[in-house]
């Protein structure tokens, strides 16, 4: 009687933990969308100057990607687990603590939470193709299904504070919602001593490139490979169009819409975590390129769709088309990039997750700075005349400023909030092209193939 052979491992206590991490990661995503204009509020920022907040959380993502990847093999992929759960805490504390020191603060806070948000990006993805290496694409789907799960679970918990503590009503007291923005971040501490005593005494593997006997020297080439830098820069798109708009539209729905925004974040979110599940069976009918394709051109009409939306029937129509979209895009990429390069190992995951937060992080402030321009460029001249200082709103003179001049001020803003929207949805348009070309490229030389690593001999037993 043959002996089963038992892994050294717990591959499915280990994959929960990384989709608890991955939630809480996330949390810190729709929080802060949330909470972007109390910021503005309590420190009295412009909206680039809100959109360095989202600059800097996202920037510490790829920043931490980069240091972290090359890392995983050398340091272990569990203690840089157990990192990431002590940044999120020290992130949030310095947040909440932020208005009695000051904005550089606040920006540095938000720095450390990217850190460690970028190094749970860079030990779950390698650990999950690892684990799941005959099914790469399909786990990493099933993986990032929690990232718009954690969207989802961070989205209602601000929602209930906001509602709880009445701070959507006209005039908050502002104590009152200096509050309601510390509370809400507080909650992402939950999620990080959670999956910190999920991974508690547990034995993590060597990543798949270590175990096939591939040398670092071999996986730094294989990142040279052209078709992988294709897919790099394409990755930077598609970061852009998933990450860019989520991080403005809980601020800018609010405003043209009328309602809570951040109810259409959890809703995309909604969709792409039901939709994610379903990734692999569609990525084997239409191929994986096959699917980027359909993805991109939802996500193109869906943001000229949300550009132009002035009514909640409206917006959530072209959300339903956006979050259809963006669903399969973060994910997919990643699982095309290990199936065709695995040689690249978790350095080639860790390229393709820094490019694609370097590329969205630029998207905030840049995104910020059109709604900006957009909106002073909206404004009747007599009403810019009274609003506007050195180029840009003075939030003091439209506070103090008549009925009249604030709802110009308010249209002018719905008007630039569009031109923000409208700029990204340019990017999906490149996307069709660039995946149409993949796809057809792949037919021709016999179908979309994953390339299976094979253990050398002598290489570390998994």
């Amino acid at each position: 009687m043959s002996e089963v052979r038992e892994l050294p491992y717990n591959p499915q206590r280990l994959f929960v933990a990384s989709c608890v991490a991955l939630i809480t990661t996330a949390m810190t995503f729709s929080i802060r969308s949330d909470i972007l204009s109390a910021f503005g509020a309590e420190f009295q920022l412009t909206h680039q100057q809100e959109g360095y907040i989202t600059q800097l959380g996202l920037w510490g993502f790829p920043i931490a990607i980069m240091l972290v990847g090359p890392l995983c093999d050398s340091i272990g992929m569990g203690l840089l687990l157990k990192l990431a759960a002590v940044g999120h805490v020290l992130g949030v504390v310095g947040v909440i603590l932020s208005p009695s020191v000051g904005f550089p603060m606040l920006l540095a806070a938000n720095l450390l939470l990217g850190l460690a948000n970028g190094t749970v990006e860079a030990v779950i993805n390698p650990l999950a193709a690892t684990v799941y290496a005959d099914q790469k694409t399909h786990r990493l789907n099933v993986l990032h299904a929690f990232w718009p799960g954690g969207l989802i679970i961070g989205g209602l918990l601000a929602f209930a504070i906001t509602k709880i503590m009445g701070v959507d009503l006209p005039n908050p007291d502002p104590a009152t919602l200096s509050l309601s923005w510390k509370l809400k971040m507080a909650t992402i501490i939950v999620g990080a001593v959670a999956y910190l005593v999920l991974i508690a005494g547990q034995r993590f593997p060597a990543t798949e490139r270590v175990q096939s006997g591939v040398s670092t020297g071999d996986m730094f080439r294989a990142a040279l490979a052209p078709g992988f830098l294709l897919l790099t820069f394409c990755m930077c798109l598609t970061a852009i169009t998933e990450l860019g708009p989520d991080q403005w539209v809980g601020s800018v729905l609010t405003k043209t819409v009328g309602i809570q925004g951040v109810l259409f974040l959890v809703y995309t979110s909604g969709l792409m975590f039901l939709l994610r599940f379903f990734a692999g069976p569609l990525a084997h009918r239409l191929s994986p390129f096959g699917l980027l394709l359909g993805a991109a051109a939802l996500s193109a009409v869906g943001l000229f769709l949300l550009s132009g939306s002035t009514t909640a029937g409206a917006a959530f129509v072209a959300a339903t088309v956006f979050g259809l979209g963006k669903a399969y895009f973060w994910p997919t990429m990643l699982g095309v990039a290990a199936e065709r390069y695995p040689r690249t190992g978790a350095l080639g995951l860790a390229l393709m997750g820094a490019a694609g937060m370097i590329a969205a992080g630029a998207a905030g402030p840049t995104m910020g700075g059109i709604y900006d321009r957009g909106t002073v460029s909206a404004l009747p001249a007599p009403v810019a005349q009274v609003v506007v200082v050195d180029g840009k709103l003075d939030a003091e003179r439209v506070k103090a400023a008549p009925t009249e001049t604030q709802q110009a001020v308010e249209a002018a803003g719905k008007q630039g909030a569009a031109l923000a929207f409208k700029s990204v949805a340019v990017l999906p348009l490149v996307l069709v092209l660039l995946f149409a070309a993949l796809y057809i490229s792949t037919r021709r030389g016999g179908g979309y193939q994953a390339v299976k690593l094979e253990a050398d001999e002598g290489s570390p037993p998994s």
